[in-house]
């Protein structure tokens, strides 16, 4: 190849690939934690992680910091559990029962019979917790809605 190509040829491949990882970089959006990620665990979330996790619980979250924060950020920041008695006030949304179960390490995780919103395991649900937006999902036969905030709020 000519060598008087070759300068303008490197100059627009290197523009072309700048410009397309400066893009890259801006569409990228950063998880921002409340300062309670940072708290201890409480016993009562120990037994949540526990549940869903069983055995591989200290594999696949206790002893990963980054995943240990991202569980606590859940539990302590991005489930927000609703009753809404007021029909008018009720938007359709979907079930509870149609969010498959996270029963990869407990094969046995069952659903709750019923739901006690004080003692709600929302890490046994395949929620869309990376989506950049918040869903609600309505519990079967009650007055209550689960909103599962965006991790970038």
């Amino acid at each position: 190849m000519n060598s008087k190509y070759l300068f303008p040829l490197t100059i627009v491949v290197s523009l072309l690939i700048s410009t397309s990882a400066f893009s890259q970089l801006k569409k990228q959006k950063v998880v921002h934690y409340d300062a309670n990620v940072s708290a201890p665990l409480t016993n009562g979330e120990l037994a949540l992680i526990t549940e869903v996790y069983g055995d591989t619980a200290h594999e696949n979250v206790l002893d990963k910091p980054q995943r240990l924060a991202d569980v606590k950020n859940i539990l302590r920041n991005r489930i927000e559990i609703k009753r809404i008695s007021k029909p008018s006030d009720q938007k359709a949304c979907p079930l509870l029962s149609t969010v498959p179960l996270m029963d990869y390490y407990v094969s046995d995780l069952q659903r709750d019979t019923v739901f006690n919103p004080e003692n709600f395991n929302p890490l046994k649900y395949l929620f869309q917790y990376h989506a950049h937006g918040s869903y609600m999902y309505r519990v079967d036969g009650t007055d209550y809605f689960i909103l599962v905030k965006s991790q970038y709020q």
